[in-house]
């Protein structure tokens, strides 16, 4: 028997953003942003929001053309008198 399609996870990024996260992760984040004391204990962590980020068409189009003005302007133009 086969598991129903919405029950499947697809092959997802291992880095998927999820609204739970493992102890080891949260100890990660903790530290990252330096708010891990050393002894301190893994449990009763706080909790850590997750934030999903999501960029404007408009903004990704800018950049965008920003690039490729850019990266023509770096590129030589053939002369046509060879």
């Amino acid at each position: 028997m086969s598991i129903h399609s919405s029950l499947r996870t697809g092959k997802r990024a291992s880095g998927e953003l999820r609204n739970v996260l493992k102890r080891h992760e949260r100890v990660r984040h903790l530290i990252e942003q330096g708010l891990w004391a050393d002894g301190r204990s893994v449990f009763g962590l706080p909790k850590i929001k997750q934030a999903k980020v999501k960029v404007r068409k408009a903004a990704a189009k800018e950049e965008k053309a920003e690039a490729t003005a850019e990266q023509s302007a770096t590129t030589p133009t053939p002369s046509a008198n060879k």
